[in-house]
């Protein structure tokens, strides 16, 4: 039986929702394919025209990204994984998974981009991030520059996490920890739904955190430990 064909410009766009089809504002988007693989940077309007050629949704998948990422699926299908993944992360929501990323203050752009997009990847799962940051011989001449990191990181995944605190300096470390934002207001700006892992946790430590709890230090199991 034939499939009927798509209303492109019905229905009513909710903030708990995704943009789809007309609802898309951006002229230009990077598209991924319904198969999974990056069909390039193009305008909208042709993007859409891609969707509607295989029968599916353009959907908005990275808004915050320049220019935002749509991927052409079926968005019945692509609602029900998100609601499916979110009544997943509320069962779970007893005790909190936390990844402890470990980092240093010379870092260089190329490593703390894998940081940005691992962070972002846990977080989008429903896991807390503690990022620490140890301070070596003069780097504690310096330890402005460590807070500035740090305030860094936390306005670059604001799209996706928030902190409990400030970062916080105790001798010659900092600490800071992002919780994830509810799921219907997280967005990708690093990563996207088929990001996976690209390194080993040879940076991350992982434990867990049970409600009432936030802001502790999270027990961690040293033997997670590695190097990015």
């Amino acid at each position: 039986m034939a499939r009927p064909p798509r209303n492109f410009n019905s229905g009513r766009f909710s903030h708990h929702t995704h943009r789809h089809n007309h609802f898309i504002r951006a002229r230009e988007v990077f598209v991924i394919g319904a198969d999974g693989k990056p069909a390039g940077t193009m305008a909208t309007a042709d993007a859409l025209a891609l969707a509607k050629r295989d029968g599916l949704d353009l959907v908005e998948i990275s808004p915050n990204a320049n220019p935002p990422v749509c991927r052409i699926t079926d968005y019945g299908k692509f609602r029900y994984e998100q609601a499916k993944k979110e009544k997943d992360s509320k069962k779970h929501g007893g005790a909190t998974k936390v990844k402890e990323m470990q980092f240093h203050v010379n870092i260089d752009p190329h490593d703390y981009g894998i940081k940005m997009r691992r962070a972002e990847g846990f977080m989008w799962k429903g896991m807390k991030v503690k990022f620490s940051l140890y301070l070596r011989g003069r780097e504690n001449l310096h330890k402005d520059l460590a807070v500035i990191l740090m305030n860094k990181v936390r306005t670059d995944l604001l799209h996706i996490g928030v902190a409990d605190q400030d970062p916080k300096l105790v001798g010659k470390s900092i600490s800071m920890m992002l919780a994830p934002l509810p799921l219907q207001k997280r967005s990708r700006r690093f990563t996207t739904d088929d990001y996976i892992d690209e390194v080993e946790d040879d940076d991350v430590k992982e434990g867990t955190e049970s409600e009432g709890q936030e802001g502790e230090n999270p027990e961690t199991d040293s033997g997670t430990k590695a190097q990015a």
